[in-house]
């Protein structure tokens, strides 16, 4: 069965992870491509022990783990580290992503990814969802879930496209700056769209 896919993206802090529990509260598989930018690096996988040549062993934890706070802060203070390391996992993330999306066997399917536009992931997908959120309550949202300074936010948000980038590129819109009921109620309608035109998508293979 041919697969229609939903990409859906967002800026840090925007409800992706929320408006994904609503997608998978109806039955649609999900496929996170921050999910698999971490399996990519697990103990045991070539890159690495790549990430540790070009970054130095202290880049490893005891346990073995990739330390990603470190790394992070490494990559945001030096644009040319973070563009060697994105030559390095952007492939390996594809590859997962589109075996991934192949398996999937719900109606449609998402793949949720803040980067989907800069690492032109959306050439996976029939079309394209933003979760929109102004940028105080990213800042807000953001702080509270991981722990971080507005500062370390502030410096994510400067990697990714702009909110206008986003808006002008994505197929659909939505604005999350409410409830979660409010979300849901926008996201209601458009999941019925989805349905109809994976339907169609499935009549037609």
């Amino acid at each position: 069965m041919a697969n229609w896919i939903l990409g859906v993206t967002g800026g840090i802090g925007s409800g992706k992870s929320l408006a994904c529990q609503y997608f998978a509260s109806e039955g649609i598989d999900i496929v996170d491509a921050d999910i698999e930018a971490r399996n990519v690096v697990k103990p045991g996988e070539p890159v690495l022990d790549a990430i540790a040549g070009y970054f130095g062993a202290s880049i490893i934890l005891a346990d073995g783990h990739l330390d990603r706070t470190a790394l992070r802060q490494r990559i945001f203070q030096h644009q040319e580290a973070r563009l060697w390391l994105e030559a390095q996992l952007h492939p390996l993330i594809r590859e997962r992503i589109a075996l991934l999306l192949q398996r999937s066997d719900s109606v449609y399917t998402l793949l949720v990814s803040p980067l989907l536009f800069e690492s032109h992931q959306e050439q996976f997908c029939q079309r394209t969802l933003l979760i929109d959120a102004p940028e105080p309550l990213q800042l807000h949202w953001a702080q509270q879930r991981d722990q971080a300074t507005e500062a370390q936010i502030r410096a994510i948000m400067a990697s990714q496209w702009t909110r206008t980038q986003r808006q002008e590129k994505a197929d659909d819109k939505v604005l999350n700056d409410g409830s979660v009921a409010d979300l849901y109620q926008q996201l209601q309608p458009l999941h019925q769209q989805y349905l109809r035109l994976a339907n169609a998508l499935h009549l037609r293979h």
